[in-house]
């Protein structure tokens, strides 16, 4: 049982960040594609990147509270990450491109199939317990 709670604390958690995180992301992309006239792949990448960085800090030290190996844990985390961008860019394009889903709309659809694949794919490989 305390298995259970701890797994549901630790998503809970991961769920607030990612929050933070995809907010960063959200904005930014929103700015660059408003503002900047850069394309929405391109402004993707970037608030991605920069979404990602900020999540992981914020996991590696108040949710998962690790201090080991932080390298290769950094490395793996963003290894997770391409994935969950390569599938965000899949998806932007899809809804995109394909069904004419408007830029903003197809970016949050995109998000939340994103946040479960990564928050599983991370919890298992980035931030599990030295053994």
């Amino acid at each position: 049982m305390k298995t259970f709670l701890v797994q549901k604390k630790h998503f809970l958690l991961y769920c607030v960040i990612g929050g933070c995180g995809t907010l960063l992301d959200f904005t930014l992309y929103s700015l660059l594609v408003k503002f900047s006239g850069l394309d929405y792949q391109a402004a993707n990448a970037i608030g991605y990147a920069s979404g990602t960085a900020l999540s992981f800090a914020l996991n590696a030290r108040f949710n998962f509270r690790i201090a080991d190996r932080i390298a290769l844990r950094l490395a793996c985390f963003f290894g997770v990450a391409l994935l969950g961008w390569l599938v965000s860019a899949a998806l932007l394009h899809l809804l995109v491109e394909q069904f004419h889903f408007d830029k903003y709309l197809a970016k949050l659809a995109a998000l939340g199939v994103v946040v479960l694949l990564q928050y599983n794919l991370n919890r298992r490989l980035s931030f599990r317990k030295a053994s």
